[in-house]
């Protein structure tokens, strides 16, 4: 089995920083402090890159690792009680971490995009997360700018009887091997497919909570005119590419808003999600149909916007956007 060990690694440091988010949440209310973009970050965002940049940096020392956290905030004075109850999450799970080890930890994952290296959202969609909704931890390994290997745990995340009516999944996707989903409190893996676009339960669209995180008049014009009718389903973060990957929806769309109609995509609120839903057997793209560029940088050079649905549909609706 290729990228055995890497597959191990990661699943068992994505559980281990959904343990770390959980416990976080279900004590007191998140306490959000705010980095320089004005997006919330938590002790979970630190406390969960910290976990698994750890675990990527011993096990493959060699790699890079581009996340999204970085420690900037956290060295601030005013920051220390913040960065307190980091080390202190950290040491429920790694009792001798100091908190010059989790700053250490976390800054594993200020790497560079390089021939191989690991992208990490250790909290994707931390609005969601902060509301008691979606959010995704968000795990993916690139060689040669080609996803080899995704994982993503949805601590939230339910899909009802379709897998057991279990709360909190982790899908994990390798190149060439297919997309599983499991509990993420463990159990045996299921192998998940896309839907057919003719079924009409499933036959839908999935965008984001945020309004400011797409173009939803267009988005919903799109579905329309590939035949989608029903409700769009809204969640925050990965959770979506999660939704299309278990044939939840056929359709995923993030247009660019009209707010910030220059902005660039980050590869870790994507690359993932991708392998997650094209190894389910769906397909993925930029809204002009050309591949996601992992090899070049953090954020997408050359690409506009993301389509992924599940294949059958893909082709129209890249024909309804160049109308």
């Amino acid at each position: 089995m290729a990228y055995a060990q890497a597959k191990q690694t990661a699943i068992a440091a994505v559980t281990q920083a959904a343990q770390l988010c959980e416990a976080v949440r279900q004590g007191l209310v998140p306490a959000a402090i705010e980095k320089n973009d004005k997006s919330p970050v938590t002790i979970a965002d630190y406390g969960a890159q910290a976990l698994i940049c750890k675990a990527l940096a011993e096990a493959f020392p060699g790699d890079p690792v581009v996340g999204e956290e970085d420690t900037t905030d956290l060295r601030q004075p005013a920051a220390a009680p913040v960065l307190a109850a980091v080390t202190a999450q950290v040491q429920q799970l790694i009792p001798n971490a100091t908190d010059s080890d989790v700053l250490s930890y976390i800054d594993h994952g200020n790497g560079d995009v390089a021939p191989r290296y690991w992208t990490l959202d250790p909290i994707d969609g931390t609005k969601g997360f902060l509301r008691g909704d979606q959010y995704a931890i968000a795990l993916a390994l690139i060689e040669d700018g080609e996803i080899k290997l995704g994982v993503l745990g949805c601590p939230y995340l339910s899909f009802g009887d379709q897998f057991g009516d279990q709360t909190g999944l982790l899908l994990v996707a390798v190149r060439g091997e297919g997309t599983t989903i499991m509990p993420l409190a463990g159990g045996n893996p299921q192998q998940l497919t896309v839907a057919k676009t003719g079924d009409s339960d499933r036959c839908r669209l999935v965008e984001s909570m945020e309004s400011g995180h797409g173009d939803h008049g267009q988005q919903h014009a799109i579905a329309r005119a590939v035949g989608i009718t029903a409700p769009s389903l809204q969640m925050d973060s990965q959770a979506k590419y999660a939704a299309v990957a278990a044939g939840q929806a056929v359709l995923y769309l993030r247009l660019p808003s009209p707010k910030t109609p220059d902005y660039r995509e980050k590869i870790w609120d994507h690359a993932a999600g991708v392998i997650v839903v094209e190894e389910a057997g769906g397909r993925v793209t930029d809204m002009h149909g050309q591949p996601l560029d992992f090899a070049s940088a953090a954020r997408f050079p050359h690409n506009q916007g993301v389509v992924a649905s599940n294949g059958a549909i893909h082709d129209a609706v890249l024909a309804a956007l160049r109308v």
